[in-house]
């Protein structure tokens, strides 16, 4: 009765450790718009450019802040030979104790100006990793849809693999009573194993597309991954191309992170034209004539101090200042220019590309598909009946297996190119 317990205590043991390891190992199912989200949340590259942002948004603050004041102590009339004397010097003059405190100041609007420079120089960073989030996403719907034209690919193949068995199973029919007919026999065979063959190929791209959609979405690329989705799926309805085009120019990140540069650029040169206002400072102090370690320190002085800080040498500094700034603004408007016309151009050039692949997958799927897969029946039907027309019956099955892989790739050419003018414009592709 022991055994049996402890029997039956390891046999749970071994069904739960079962059970525990294949829900450990079980890949989760993720369509697109999970993966984004992956991507957004998981992705080091994108992580990396939201700390940057972060750190850049904290430094607006340090510059707003007023300037750190100074605080002095100063004691005259130290006694002769004392540590504080260097040696037997000392001052004869009567003893003093004074302290003073000096706060500096820019010229109102100097810092705030500053401020609000580092802030949009943020902000335009913010608006970089929005872009550069689009950029990786696009090269992740890239991937997915690979993957599931690998997939479907597979389907297909394994449909071929079918057809050549049927057609095995005729050719053995026809060896049993014509020997002649064994060559065909051998013929499908060989066939059909090379389309065993290509199926490993594709298994093996499949892995690889796994392994890259891991590392985008930041986790470990030997991790599984299941993919979902279907890439027949049906396109929401596309925006004309102008609609695409005044999307881009007012909401695409780049092109928000270029006009947020030439603000800041603006902005530098009306700071770098307020270096020829001056500074200022505050100082006040106050003094007795004892010592400061005296037990009695007598009367009490109080003097202030204002001070202007000027620009000399002929505004040499603050004139080449105004020039710098100036030459960058001109710059970073010129760019300004270049990156709205390559936009454009992009969202002109992926629109092209999507309609000629949607046209070339129409013209597939209602065209030649249904033509190629008429003949491939038609031959099959014949060589089933007198056994006449088996290289017309291999010929139809090759060519429906080609239409049907090329179908596939367009497929997923197709979403693929959809996916790209969406971010081209600025948008996620779902």
């Amino acid at each position: 009765m022991d055994f049996s317990s402890r029997l039956a205590s390891v046999i749970m043991v071994l069904f739960t450790c079962i059970g525990s390891a294949h829900a450990q190992t079980a890949p989760k199912d993720m369509d697109l718009r999970q993966l984004w989200n992956e991507l957004r949340l998981n992705n080091p590259q994108l992580s990396a450019l939201r700390e940057n942002y972060l750190s850049a948004k904290a430094t607006v603050p340090q510059i707003a802040a007023p300037a750190n004041p100074q605080v002095g102590l100063v004691w005259s009339g130290i006694p002769a030979n004392s540590p504080l004397a260097l040696g037997s010097a000392g001052n004869a003059g009567s003893a003093n104790n004074s302290i003073s405190i000096a706060q500096p100041f820019q010229f109102p609007g100097k810092r705030s100006l500053a401020a609000q420079i580092a802030d949009t120089s943020a902000e335009s960073l913010l608006a970089q990793s929005e872009s550069s989030y689009l950029q990786l996403g696009a090269q992740l719907s890239t991937l997915y849809y690979s993957a599931l034209s690998a997939q479907k690919q597979l389907q297909v193949l394994k449909e071929m693999v079918t057809r050549f068995e049927l057609i095995k199973n005729v050719a053995r029919a026809r060896y049993a009573n014509n020997a002649a007919a064994y060559v065909e026999f051998l013929n499908t065979q060989v066939a059909q194993n090379a389309a065993i063959a290509e199926q490993f190929n594709l298994e093996k791209q499949l892995q690889v597309a796994y392994r890259n959609i891991n590392l985008l979405i930041g986790r470990d690329p030997r991790e599984k991954i299941a993919l979902s989705g279907n890439v027949q799926q049906v396109i929401r309805t596309v925006p004309t191309l102008i609609e695409l085009e005044n999307y881009a120019e007012t909401s695409h990140p780049l092109l928000r992170s270029s006009q947020l540069d030439v603000d800041a650029a603006r902005k530098g040169v009306s700071l770098a034209k307020k270096a020829y206002l001056p500074d200022f400072q505050v100082i006040g102090s106050s003094y007795t004539p004892r010592g400061p370690f005296a037990s009695n320190n007598g009367a009490l002085y109080y003097q202030f101090e204002f001070d202007i800080v000027i620009p000399l040498y002929f505004f040499m500094k603050e004139k080449y200042g105004v020039e710098q700034a100036v030459r960058k603004q001109a710059a970073v408007e010129a760019s300004n220019i270049a990156n709205r016309q390559q936009i454009i151009l992009g969202v002109s050039s992926a629109y092209t590309v999507f309609e000629q692949t949607k046209n070339k997958m129409q013209f597939l799927r209602d065209s030649q598909l249904p033509q190629a897969d008429a003949a491939y029946k038609v031959a099959l039907t014949q060589y089933s009946n007198n056994g006449q027309g088996f290289n017309d019956l291999l010929t139809a099955q090759n060519q429906l297996r080609l239409l049907q892989t090329q179908l596939t790739i367009v497929e997923s050419d197709l979403l693929q190119s959809y996916a790209v003018l969406m971010v081209s414009s600025g948008r996620e592709p779902f």
